[in-house]
C-alpha cells in the first residue's frame, strides 16, 4: 500500500458507504442511524491501478468533554494525523452544515492533503449543496455516489498525482517475502520435517480478542500498542466493528482484531447489534490465535464458553485471558479456582494457556505475548511419521483398542496430514466400530506426549481396505483357464 486514505465527516454522510465502496467488501456496518461507526477501520482500498489503505472514521461531533462523542472525535483526529491523504465527505442534499465549517477548519490546520467530496450528488437535487461546498475553502469538490458508484473517475483523477509521490516512499518500506525453507529427503520417516513459515510484515499473525462486553478488549489492544488508538469508557458495547491494528509485539509482526462484545443470542434483537456480534464471528474464521477474554469478577458464564467452543471448533489455537487481576484480592484462591473451572467446563481445550492481566495497568502483558507464541508454535507443530508410530505402538500396548462383537480392531498405521490445526489420520480396521472414547484416549496421550496443549486436535480413522493385489485373481484365472480347455478340445474335435 503506497499511502494511506482517512474518509472524515459528519455523522452519516455515507462514509462507510463509500469505504465499502473502495475495498470491494461490505467490511464496514452501514446502517441509516447516525453513529454507528465508532473506531477507526483500516481496509485495502483499490481504485483503477491504484492500491492504499483505506480508513473508515467515526462521524466528527463537535463535542470538546470526556463524552463518548467527544472521545470519538479525538480518535478521529488521531486518523487525520495518521493518513497521508484526508477525503472530506459532505452531504450534497443537505448542504453545508455548521459543523461542516468547524470541521474544515481543522483539517486545514491538521491535515496533510485534503480532497473534498460530495456525496449523495446524484441528481438535480444535490446542486445546490455542491455550489455551497466553495465555501469552505478546500479546492473544487468532487461529485459522488457511494451508493451508487458514480464519480470514482473523479476521485481516481484526484488520487493520481499524490499517489506518484508515495509510491517511492512505499518501494524503500516494502517488506522481505518469500522466505524459502529447507527441503526434506523422502523415504526418510524420521527425517526433520521443515519450520513452519514465521509471520511477516506482508503475512502478519492474526489474532483476535473476544469475549462478553465490558470485559476489556479495547483496553487491552490499547494497552499492547502503547496508546490510546481504540475507544474505551465504561460504557458496554463502545466497539461495534472488529477492528484490526498491525504491530510489531516482541519484535512479531501481528494484526489484532477487536471485537464487539458477543452476549447470549436471546438479548441480541437490535439489527446493528446482530451485525456487530456476526462481524467478530468473521474475526474468529480469520484469525490464527483467539484471545478469549474473561472479567476476573465474572468468568465462565455460559457465553464464555459458547466464545470458546466456537473459536475450538473452528479449529484455532485459543488463549484464556483472565482481565482486571488488579483488582482481585484473593488471587491464589482465585487462581485455582479458575484453574480448577476451565479443565472441567471446557475439556476440548484441555491444557490451553490461561494468563491473568489488567489491560488498565499492563500487567501480565509479557506473559500474554509468551502464550500466544507457544499457541501458535503448537498450532503449527509437525510430528514425524516414524515417531507417530513407534508412539502408537506403544499407546496400543497400554490399552489395547475394544473388540466388539470379538472382533478386534487393528490400528496399523499413522501419519499427520495437516498443520494449523495438528490434523492425524489412522489407519484401521472397523473404523466406525471404534468408540469415541479410545479417539479421546489417543487425542489426550498426542497432548502430553508432544507437548500439544490446548490446540484443537482433528484425528480422522480411516479403513484400509483390502491392499491383496491378488484377491480375485484365483476365479478369474480358473474360469480363463476353463475357458482355454474348451477351445483346445474344439479344436481337437474337428481334428478327428
Amino acid at each position: 500500500m503506497s499511502f494511506s486514505l482517512a474518509i472524515v465527516g459528519r455523522p452519516n454522510v455515507g462514509k462507510s458507504t463509500l469505504f465499502n465502496r473502495l475495498v470491494g467488501k461490505r467490511l464496514a456496518l452501514v446502517d441509516d442511524q447516525p453513529g454507528v461507526t465508532r473506531d477507526l477501520r483500516e481496509g485495502q482500498g483499490r481504485l483503477g491501478d491504484l492500491r492504499f489503505t483505506v480508513i473508515d472514521t467515526a462521524g466528527l461531533e463537535n463535542e470538546t468533554d470526556d463524552s463518548l462523542p467527544a472521545r470519538m472525535r479525538r480518535l478521529t483526529e488521531r486518523g487525520v494525523d495518521m493518513a497521508d491523504v484526508c477525503l472530506f465527505l459532505i452531504d450534497a442534499r443537505a448542504g453545508i452544515l455548521p459543523d461542516d465549517r468547524v470541521f474544515a477548519e481543522i483539517l486545514r490546520r491538521r491535515a496533510k492533503h485534503v480532497i473534498l467530496c460530495a456525496n449523495k450528488a446524484e441528481g438535480s437535487a444535490a446542486d445546490a449543496g455542491v455550489m455551497e461546498a466553495y465555501e469552505l475553502g478546500l479546492g473544487d469538490p468532487l461529485r459522488l455516489s457511494a451508493e451508487h458508484g458514480e464519480g470514482m473517475p473523479d476521485l481516481y483523477s484526484a488520487l493520481m498525482p499524490l499517489a506518484d509521490e508515495f509510491d517511492k516512499r512505499a518501494a524503500s518500506e516494502a517488506p522481505e517475502t518469500d522466505i524459502a525453507l529447507p527441503e526434506v529427503a523422502e523415504g526418510d520417516e524420521d527425517a526433520e520435517l521443515p519450520a513452519y513459515p514465521m509471520p511477516t510484515q506482508s503475512k502478519p499473525l492474526q489474532i483476535a480478542v473476544v469475549g462478553r462486553p465490558n470485559a476489556g478488549k479495547s483496553t487491552l489492544v490499547n494497552q499492547i500498542l502503547g496508546e490510546d488508538r481504540l475507544l474505551t469508557g465504561p460504557e458496554a458495547g463502545i466497539t461495534r466493528d472488529a477492528i484490526s491494528v498491525s504491530l510489531d509485539w516482541g519484535g512479531v509482526p501481528m494484526r489484532i482484531f477487536d471485537t464487539a462484545g458477543m452476549r447470549k443470542r436471546a438479548k441480541v434483537q437490535e439489527k446493528l447489534e446482530k451485525l456487530s456480534v456476526s462481524d467478530g464471528i468473521r474475526a474468529v474464521k480469520f484469525a490464527e490465535v483467539v484471545v478469549v477474554l474473561l472479567d476476573a469478577a465474572i468468568p465462565f458464564e455460559t457465553q464464555d464458553l459458547k466464545i470458546a467452543d466456537l473459536a475450538e471448533r473452528e479449529g484455532r489455537a485459543v488463549i484464556v485471558a483472565v482481565n482486571k487481576w488488579d483488582i482481585e484480592d484473593e488471587k491464589q484462591e482465585k487462581l485455582r479456582d479458575l484453574k480448577e473451572a476451565f479443565e472441567r467446563l471446557l475439556p476440548q481445550l484441555r491444557g490451553a494457556p490461561l494468563v491473568t492481566v489488567s489491560a488498565r495497568t499492563g500487567r501480565g502483558m509479557d506473559r500474554l505475548q509468551a502464550a500466544i507464541m507457544k499457541a501458535y508454535d503448537v498450532w503449527n507443530r509437525r510430528i514425524p511419521t516414524g515417531q507417530l508410530n513407534r508412539w502408537l505402538d506403544q499407546m496400543i500396548e497400554r490399552h489395547p483398542p475394544p473388540a466388539p462383537n470379538g472382533r478386534r480392531i487393528k490400528l496399523r498405521y499413522m501419519t499427520q496430514a495437516k498443520t494449523r490445526p495438528p490434523g492425524f489420520v489412522v489407519m484401521c480396521s472397523l473404523p466406525d466400530k471404534l468408540p469415541e472414547s479410545y479417539s479421546r484416549y489417543l487425542v489426550n496421550g498426542l497432548r502430553e506426549d508432544f507437548d500439544m496443549p490446548g490446540t484443537p486436535i482433528r484425528l480422522t480413522m480411516r479403513g484400509q481396505g483390502d491392499k491383496n493385489p491378488y484377491k480375485g485373481r484365483k476365479k478369474k484365472n480358473a474360469g480363463a483357464l476353463k475357458k482355454h480347455k474348451r477351445s483346445l478340445q474344439g479344436k481337437q474335435g474337428g481334428e478327428l
